[in-house]
């Protein structure tokens, strides 16, 4: 199987995803990915019903994942022999929108999991003085971001990042005292100190 990453957004994908997508003759994604890709395929074009069985795909199909399939993606179902092309991520679209560098950028994901051992990880990088690139969970977002910094006496700018490339876009600031508040879920948290 191939997996490859469409980007985060409309609009970014890369020339070596557009000509996997385009030369395939079965494309599977997520209603989203598959809207993303919906240009290029010229093959058939289903929504994966089993995450879990993937595996099963013909060596020749394509597996479509939303910005990186490395970072929350999909590349986790790659298997030996599997080809991985990556994909344009949230991580480089938020630091490009918001000046942050990523040299030294702690990743943090809490996305579609327990949040738990996120906010541990996260109390780890800010004790190192990094910045932080965020995928929030429900209940650890900007908010409670801000909250934790606020009780450690540390002042940061808070980003909180939407729905890239989209119309509907949208990059807020605040501040540990008036956190930035996510409108969607399709959004990311950058810490910035």
């Amino acid at each position: 199987m191939i997996i490859v990453g469409v980007g985060v957004g409309p609009n970014m994908l890369t020339e070596e995803a557009i000509e996997a997508i385009s030369n395939a003759s079965e494309v599977y994604g997520s209603p989203r990915s598959l809207e993303l890709a919906s240009k290029y395929i010229n093959g058939e074009g289903q929504k994966i019903k089993d995450y879990k069985n993937l595996h099963l795909l013909p060596k020749d199909a394509v597996v479509l994942s939303t910005g990186d399939p490395m970072f929350s993606g999909l590349g986790k179902f790659a298997g030996e022999g599997d080809k991985i092309i990556p994909g344009i991520s949230s991580i480089q679209v938020a630091c490009a929108k918001t000046g942050a560098n990523m040299a030294g950028l702690a990743i943090i994901t809490a996305h579609g999991r327990d949040p738990a051992p996120a906010k541990k990880e996260f109390l780890e990088q800010i004790n190192l003085g990094k910045n932080i690139f965020l995928l929030p969970a429900d209940t650890f977002g900007s908010t409670e971001v801000a909250e934790i910094l606020k009780d450690k006496g540390i002042e940061a700018s808070i980003y909180v990042c939407e729905n890239f490339g989209y119309p509907e876009e949208r990059i807020a600031q605040g501040t540990v005292n008036v956190p930035p508040v996510a409108k969607t879920s399709l959004h990311c948290v950058v810490v910035v100190f």
